[in-house]
């Protein structure tokens, strides 16, 4: 079986629910809902990849805290195998603020070290070890960006809501051969995929919220799918990430690039309808079965 490494992208999340944001200018503001559990885009990504049947491993940085430790047994509890170096400024917690609408004001209110101590040596290790490496951009991760290149491990990053300017993002779009990205602050986002195809990436996949994904693969084919909107939505939270790992699991299959597009958004429907990162009931049967419930005239 293919062994996926991700690396970076792990918190401990409180998620508080309210009507309207319009509250918050109010003195005193009751939640209709509060929840606390795992976060950040690593583990979301690892989690629902775990969850479809993948061998993945997750690194990420946590405290040597109550959170941290917490972390760790929801993870392991889980089944997902954990690799952690720690971080001295203690475990990232951040507070989303989610309305009826499933929009969300995030807060981080423990950021953790821009630039931590990490036993690189030990993930290098890893990085032979594993077949496919997932980068987030975290920035202890730019560190193993030439390692990941001279091991010729293929690189999936998430470049999440870049601008098109911000020079952070700059050498994970360069190492990157699959690329994931959403248009929320990138309007021109299909000139942006061109340039990118441009320099030899292997596929590039741009989300849009309600309004769906497209994808742009080596040949120069457009290929656009819409959100399914039958699913329950709970809470938005890994969403995104949800949709990277349905995908991911498409292309493992040897599906091709409509059908993954498809799975993402199944894995992502199917995220909402929880309070967690990954939906209780998602596993590679799972999605099957709601590939043939929604698409039961295509057979691959």
């Amino acid at each position: 079986m293919t062994k996926t490494l991700v690396l970076g992208g792990v918190s401990y999340n409180t998620l508080i629910y309210l009507d309207t944001f319009a509250q918050l200018n109010q003195a005193t503001v009751f939640s209709t809902h509060c929840h606390e559990t795992v976060g950040s885009t690593g583990a979301g990504k690892a989690l629902n990849l775990h969850r479809l049947g993948l061998e993945v491993t997750l690194h990420g940085l946590i405290g040597e805290d109550s959170y941290g430790h917490w972390i760790c047994d929801h993870l392991h509890k889980a089944g997902l195998q954990f690799l952690y170096d720690v971080d001295p400024l203690g475990t990232k917690r951040h507070v989303n603020l989610m309305d009826a609408q499933g929009e969300r004001i995030s807060i981080f209110i423990a950021s953790g070290a821009f630039d931590p101590e990490v036993d690189y040596e030990r993930l290098e290790t890893h990085i032979q070890a594993n077949d496919i490496i997932v980068v987030n951009i975290i920035n202890y991760c730019r560190a193993l960006l030439p390692a990941i290149r001279a091991a010729g491990r293929p690189i999936w990053c998430d470049i999440h809501d870049y601008d098109g300017q911000e020079a952070y993002h700059r050498d994970f779009i360069a190492a990157a051969d699959y690329i994931f990205m959403s248009s929320a602050n990138l309007p021109e986002y299909r000139n942006f995929m061109e340039t990118l195809m441009a320099t030899g990436k292997r596929m590039i996949v741009c989300t849009h919220g309600r309004q769906g994904a497209t994808a742009l693969t080596p040949d120069g084919e457009w290929i656009e799918v819409p959100i399914i909107d039958t699913y329950k939505r709970v809470d938005t939270n890994g969403a995104g990430d949800s949709f990277f790992a349905g995908f991911f699991y498409g292309h493992h299959s040897g599906y091709d690039v409509k059908r993954c597009l498809r799975l993402g958004a199944i894995a992502a429907g199917m995220c909402i309808t929880s309070y967690e990162l990954a939906s209780p009931d998602l596993s590679a049967q799972s999605i099957e079965q709601a590939y043939a419930q929604h698409f039961p005239t295509v057979t691959r």
